[in-house]
């Protein structure tokens, strides 16, 4: 038994009307009046009033052209593949196959990245607790990105934190890790040096710090003067910087305020923009 469209080949006893076929194979009469006018497929019988008619090595043909078409070929290669000698036939075929294998190949590669995506967007980071501990310190604290997702994770900045966290391997989270160091490190450095909120240096290390930022979703400068903010307002921030170097906090939200004026902005006014 051959299968077509909404019918079998082995329930055509009659030539079909072009209504009928079109029914028969699942198509529209009007794709079955375009085969008809490019060549592909012709309805080679009529009817005593001349109407035109579907025999069934049309459908056979037809069924043929489906079938193609399903498989991604082109029409006008399918009258080609027809009416082609059949070693010329499985060249064209082979062709086709090979395309549909890196066709289907790219989609897997989409379809994971896009698994990614989504687990991202719903746990904020693709590393497992042991693997967050080892890169991030034994201070760190897993569920802590959980606290995240549930403050923020209808936010804008969120989706681009999670956009890039479902791009990052283990070894990119460390390097981040290790540039984050090294930005505290001159930070103490620097305070320790009495270097001037406002000076090149202090503008330069204010920019450091928001490239720090920016690895996760995109900050302005207002949007780092809020952190800063928010660093001198909140305890547990506080606790961080000032413990890294004594005073650390307070100096960085001024370095900040600094290098936005700079900019343009207003600290007095800034906001989360």
């Amino acid at each position: 038994m051959t299968v077509i469209g909404h019918g079998t080949l082995d329930a055509v006893s009659e030539p079909l009307t072009v209504g009928a076929a079109a029914e028969l194979l699942g198509v529209t009469t009007r794709t079955l009046h375009h085969w008809d006018a490019v060549g592909l497929v012709h309805p080679s019988d009529r009817t005593a009033a001349g109407y035109r008619l579907y025999t069934a090595v049309d459908l056979a043909r037809a069924q043929r052209v489906l079938v193609y078409r399903e498989l991604g070929v082109a029409l006008d290669e399918i009258g080609d593949l027809l009416d082609a000698p059949a070693a010329d036939a499985m060249a064209t075929l082979r062709r086709q196959r090979e395309a549909l294998h890196a066709k289907t190949l790219r989609l897997q590669r989409m379809t994971a990245a896009m698994d990614r995506m989504i687990e991202a967007r719903e746990s904020g980071i693709l590393l497992s607790a042991q693997e967050q501990v080892a890169i991030f310190g034994a201070d760190w604290q897993p569920s802590w990105v959980d606290e995240a997702r549930e403050r923020w994770g209808d936010t804008p900045r969120w989706a681009q934190y999670a956009e890039r966290a479902a791009a990052r391997s283990a070894g990119e989270w460390q390097r981040i890790t290790d540039d984050t160091a090294a930005l505290h490190a001159d930070l103490a450095e620097a305070l320790r040096a009495g270097v001037t909120p406002g000076s090149p240096r202090a503008d330069a290390l204010a920019e450091r710090h928001r490239a720090s930022i920016a690895v996760y979703f995109d900050c302005t400068h207002a949007m780092q003067v809020c952190l800063g903010r928010r660093y001198v307002a909140d305890p547990d921030y506080t606790a961080f910087y000032d413990a890294i170097e004594p005073g650390l906090t307070a100096w960085l939200s001024a370095l900040i305020d600094a290098n936005a004026r700079a900019h343009g902005i207003d600290p007095e006014t800034a906001t989360w923009a």
